[in-house]
């Protein structure tokens, strides 16, 4: 089965390698005349020209020498700016390739160039080399191994097992679900320790935000453990009774504990992904499932995970515990929380959750943008979360900006994203890693992609 899949993996790169891209490794790629967005601070830098070589970006000018063969991409009117980065996305953990390598194109076809995936398999590490190598087309990947949680995790003994056997398979960091004992999470937290491996993903119930916290989360996600923390009975509140991300209580959260949360979370270094996009659309009474899955994008999913979201969607709210006021007060909540870590310095990376509930993979981060700003973001502030400060998460300063020496993952825009981001949806090319994804290409490409 393994070589199988090995084969699979090998034809579908030979056949994504014969899509129309131009690698700046073989012929020097320029734009000009194109309004630049570097995202190191806020600015639009007018008629310039950026030059690419060798998968990095070697030069910005008003006016610059370049090679006679290159490909020169007169940019006129156009907004060049750092390619996102979807920072809780979910390459299918399966034993297929083709709905792995589907997602993937629909990333890249909106400008995503790098994610994180957030419940890993095996083949996801051949798919991440084969990104990095050329051989496979896509947004750089870094993954996680499969999940630590409840289910998978019963003793100590098998915390310590699992956290040693993915870090030396190879994986970049661990995945936490739901479900995890204080006993258990101890000695996740000391292995990962003694192996170095990063962790991050949801907080369990019965550990905490605070212990998550001082334990060293790298990320946690979807303010998971922060709403439940500001209870102001925590000492009683049953994990059924608060509902999801404290989805049933919510409402009653405490503002005032807030201030010390995100001095604890800040002090340890610790980043947030909000995925406010779940609350807005899966948790939210303000649009029906019917109302979401007539949204253009969904015709990228097939009909049974489309099926699968709405019964999702319509289960949460059948549950006697949903109050539609109380729920909509909850996400006001939510709005507060993301507002005060920008404004506290804690660290906010962008991240939707997709392919999940009524997040289509790329597509979603307009909406998570968008919603980033409606709790009080400013545009460049919101585009930070997905750029520079990616950069800043993986220690890497030359990720996630436009500079002389950086990472060439770009996105060539219609429409200016600093007045308004969601124009980060108008996407006339792409380029990963040094690879030119023309918008031609892109057309052709989702065509393909359509299921239903």
């Amino acid at each position: 089965m393994k070589n199988l899949l090995i084969l699979w993996l090998a034809v579908f790169s030979l056949r994504t390698a014969a899509q129309q891209t131009t690698d700046s490794r073989q012929r020097e790629i320029v734009f000009i005349n194109v309004s630049v967005i570097p995202m190191t601070h806020e600015t639009v830098l007018a008629n310039q020209t950026v030059l690419i070589k060798n998968g990095l970006i070697t030069a910005i000018g008003a006016k610059l020498k370049y090679d006679k063969n290159a490909l020169v991409i007169d940019a006129r009117g156009k907004f060049l700016m750092p390619g996102l980065a979807e920072m809780h996305a979910h390459v299918p953990p399966v034993d297929e390739v083709q709905p792995m390598k589907d997602v993937l194109l629909l990333f890249a076809a909106n400008g995503v160039t790098t994610i994180r995936s957030m419940l890993g398999h095996p083949l996801h590490l051949q798919l991440r080399s084969q990104v990095q190598s050329g051989e496979l087309l896509g947004p750089r990947i870094y993954t996680s191994g499969p999940s630590f949680s409840g289910a998978s995790i019963k003793t100590p003994e098998e915390a310590e097992a699992k956290v040693r056997s993915q870090k030396k398979a190879g994986y970049d960091f661990m995945k936490m679900h739901p479900g995890i004992t204080k006993t258990n999470f101890e000695a996740i937290v000391k292995t990962a320790k003694e192996e170095k491996m990063p962790f991050a993903g949801h907080v369990s119930f019965g550990v905490g935000v605070w212990r998550s916290a001082e334990a060293g989360y790298a990320t946690i996600d979807h303010l998971d453990g922060i709403v439940e923390a500001m209870m102001p009975r925590l000492d009683t509140l049953t994990e059924e009774e608060a509902g999801l991300f404290g989805l049933f209580v919510g409402h009653n959260a405490d503002i005032a504990r807030l201030d010390k949360i995100l001095k604890t979370i800040k002090d340890n270094g610790v980043w947030i992904v909000p995925t406010q996009t779940l609350a807005e659309h899966w948790q939210s009474p303000n649009r029906t499932a019917k109302e979401l899955l007539a949204w253009p994008e969904m015709k990228y999913m097939d009909q049974k995970t489309l099926d699968g979201w709405a019964r999702s969607k319509d289960n949460t709210m059948k549950n006697p515990a949903y109050q539609p006021a109380s729920v909509l007060k909850f996400i006001d909540v939510r709005r507060t929380i993301i507002r005060e870590c920008q404004r506290q310095g804690v660290g906010l990376l962008l991240g939707s959750d997709a392919p999940q509930v009524f997040s289509v993979p790329g597509f979603s981060l307009k909406h998570e943008l968008s919603y980033l700003v409606q709790a009080g973001l400013t545009p460049y502030q919101a585009l930070q979360t997905g750029t520079v400060n990616i950069g800043k998460f993986f220690r890497q300063d030359n990720l996630g900006v436009i500079k002389p020496g950086a990472v060439a993952d770009l996105v060539l825009l219609n429409e200016n994203p600093l007045k308004d981001v969601n124009a980060v949806g108008t996407v006339q090319g792409v380029m990963l890693n040094g690879r030119w994804l023309p918008k031609t290409e892109i057309d052709a490409m989702l065509t393909k992609l359509v299921k239903n």
